[in-house]
């Protein structure tokens, strides 16, 4: 069956970067490259904004995840990220980010 459009949502897009990185052990230069295919393939929508900062987190060394829930929080209206996760609090900040580490 062909599919004329194919909507990816952002838990699976999380759990399809975990599998790469987690369990084909892929390089995230690699798994950003493979998410940047599928955000280029005109059949397939995603939420651009909320994956193009997920990739921006994943590319600095950080979490894909992070990235995309840092993303979300600042669309609902949060002013600040706050993590337990050092690093995604550092990367974040780098960037220009409000978060804080609890």
């Amino acid at each position: 069956m062909d599919a004329s459009l194919i909507a990816v949502s952002l838990p699976s897009l999380c759990e399809l970067v975990w599998i790469l990185r987690q369990g084909a052990k892929l390089q995230k230069d690699d798994v950003a490259t493979a998410i940047r295919a599928l955000l280029d393939t005109s059949n397939v929508v995603m939420n651009r904004p909320a994956v193009e900062a997920g990739l921006a987190l994943l590319e600095a060394g950080g979490d894909f995840a992070d990235g995309i829930m840092a993303h979300e929080g600042a669309w609902l209206g949060g002013e600040t990220f706050v993590s337990f996760d050092k690093k995604a609090v550092s990367l974040l900040k780098k960037q220009g980010e409000k978060a804080r580490l609890l």
